[in-house]
């Protein structure tokens, strides 16, 4: 049983690694994003791409939500699983806002395809970060 000075603490800590998994996703998604532009393998910002292109998006967001999830999970005081999902839903909601705030603002913002997928690989995203962070629990506890 925890006492009344434990819960703050605990507290910030689910709070500290829910945004460290978040920070990460977005710090490793941006960069990706910016040097991918640079080199010219994605069109200049603001220009449309082929779709070839924004499923090589979709693919490292997808690693960087699994990475941000497991982060999550690893950072958490308690309950690995639980943060690893409740950062796949914050990733629903932040896709959906998203899609909804670039929804007919032309090609530059990409395929409805990709706003979709987004929203869509956001759950299992947490669901294999919060399974890779129990795997190497497991392991390590062997």
């Amino acid at each position: 049983m925890q006492n009344a000075a434990q819960r703050p603490r605990r507290t910030l800590r689910s709070v500290g690694a829910l945004l460290a998994g978040l920070l990460a996703i977005v710090i490793l998604s941006t960069a990706t994003d910016m040097v991918l532009h640079a080199t010219g393998v994605f069109a200049p910002p603001g220009q449309p791409m082929a779709n070839a292109l924004w499923l090589l998006a979709t693919a490292y967001r997808i690693l960087y939500g699994v990475v941000g999830c497991y982060l999550a999970a690893r950072l958490s005081p308690d309950r690995p699983m639980r943060h690893a999902m409740l950062l796949g839903i914050v990733g629903v909601v932040v896709s959906v806002v998203g899609a909804l705030a670039t929804r007919g603002k032309g090609p530059a913002f990409g395929p409805t395809w990709y706003a979709l997928a987004l929203i869509a690989i956001a759950l299992p995203c947490g669901w294999v970060g919060g399974k890779l962070h129990d795997m190497r629990a497991t392991k390590h506890a062997a």
